[in-house]
């Protein structure tokens, strides 16, 4: 699945769901259908928008996308490790969190841990006493960054296959103890450094492949308000490919039965749906995960990185994009400048709007200061009272008449339409279908003033 590119889907166990959001209640008698709402967890992720995955793990030597344990740990020593340099590329990029990979499908641990002897306390990185994680942590707290976590559950060294799923009872009891072990550290660790900051503690908790260990009293405990990917205690959904596109429309809401599966992805989307589980789309900077000696042509155009933004945020989901340090433990300069890049291009499109404003109803207005050409609408929905517009028309009042811009169903928490217009004067939103009374947050307009 995401991340760590698995195509098969582990078998689950019938854990009960933790709150994955708020589900529809019954309405008043007489009253409008009431909507599936997200939690106050969702509705600060949503508002990120864009993310930074790093993927870092002794396979970063092998030119491999999956660690098969051939590295001599004496190999593994990353001089140049800053995670202050990583920190910077994030904010560079614009993005307002990271999910880290702590520990990928080999079983490499990359903070300090006594669970197993595969991990950074049994290399001479810093004479064996270096933790990745804490360094990272601290990095965050210091620039203001929300720190997330993926702990795979599938583990080469201890066979685990996906999900965690091991072949006998027995293994499985085993390997239940020792994830449980390392991912209690590693939460506990995230909250220890950034728990009291501004950003609070753990932010999302990756479980690649969905998960058959039991979790649920460790995330209620050590991650309450953290977003959840795959698994029968997630809060969101994978998109369903690696691209780091979403199809539009990208519904946030899906049937209770879908969310109980752990694995619902786009596909699943529905406008009626009862469970506000919305969608991440994860995304390579490269053509791979991890970095090798092979790829450096692969770098991502600032307009493949821009499609892929219109098709993710502007699609109402979040993006989270893939940057990997090579064996020194930075991130290659060229990366962290094109990531720098994407970011001043999305900063420089979006950065001011020619005109904006808010508003609830069937038809909202926004008059421009001087006639201008358009070439980008920004809507977004009140989606605190849930996702209710379900068709609109966007109009532009051209020499007294109103042309159409752009047609569309779901807005949800951000739709971005590329338009081209004459001489605006005036823009109108008209929602020609919606469940219950539109509520927009934003209406927005960029382009050219005459």
């Amino acid at each position: 699945m995401a991340g760590i590119g698995w195509k098969v889907r582990a078998a689950l166990s019938a854990f009960g769901l933790l709150v994955i959001g708020q589900v529809s209640d019954a309405s008043a008698p007489g009253g409008p259908p009431a909507l599936p709402r997200p939690s106050a967890a969702q509705l600060a992720w949503h508002d990120c928008e864009l993310g930074m995955f790093i993927h870092f793990a002794p396979n970063t030597w092998t030119d491999l996308e999956y660690d098969d344990l051939s590295l001599p740990l004496a190999k593994f020593d990353p001089a140049q490790l800053d995670t202050d340099h990583w920190v910077t590329a994030t904010q560079q990029m614009g993005a307002k969190y990271i999910v880290f990979v702590a520990k990928h499908a080999g079983g490499f641990c990359l903070w300090q841990t006594d669970t197993t002897d595969y991990g950074v306390k049994n290399t001479p990185w810093r004479g064996g006493r270096g933790d990745v994680l804490v360094d990272l942590a601290t990095s965050c707290r210091k620039a203001g960054l929300r720190l997330g976590v993926y702990v795979s559950p599938a583990d080469r060294k201890h066979e685990a296959a996906v999900g965690g799923k091991c072949a006998t009872p027995a293994a499985q009891e085993a390997y239940n103890r020792l994830y449980r072990a390392q991912l209690t550290e590693v939460l506990t660790t995230i909250n220890r450094v950034l728990g009291d900051s501004p950003v609070g503690g753990v932010f999302e908790v990756w479980f690649d492949g969905s998960i058959v260990v039991p979790v649920g009293d460790i995330l209620a405990q050590h991650a309450p308000h953290a977003m959840v990917f795959q698994g029968p205690h997630t809060t969101m959904r994978w998109v369903g490919n690696e691209d780091g596109v979403a199809p539009y429309p990208a519904w946030n809401t899906v049937s209770e039965a879908a969310a109980k599966t752990g694995e619902a992805t786009a596909e699943h989307g529905h406008p009626d749906g009862t469970v506000w589980l919305p969608l991440e789309c994860d995304a390579r900077m490269r053509n791979t995960w991890f970095w090798n000696t092979k790829n450096a042509g692969t770098l991502k155009s600032v307009d493949a990185l821009m499609d892929m933004y219109y098709r993710s945020v502007g699609h109402g989901a979040v993006l989270l994009l893939n940057h990997t340090p090579d064996p020194s433990g930075r991130i290659p300069e060229a990366d962290v400048r094109r990531g720098a890049e994407f970011g001043a291009e999305i900063r420089r499109r979006f950065g001011q709007s020619l005109a904006e404003t808010a508003g609830q109803g069937d038809i909202i207005e926004l008059a421009l200061a001087k006639p201008a050409t358009l070439e980008h609408c920004i809507m977004q929905e009140d989606i605190a009272q849930g996702e209710r517009v379900r068709e609109y028309a966007l109009e532009g009042l051209v020499d007294g008449q109103w042309q159409e811009l752009a047609l569309g169903t779901a807005i949800g928490h951000k739709k971005i339409d590329r338009v081209s217009s004459g001489p605006v004067v005036k823009v109108r939103l008209r929602v020609l279908r919606s469940a219950g009374e539109p509520l927009i947050r934003r209406l927005a307009v960029f382009g050219t003033a005459g």
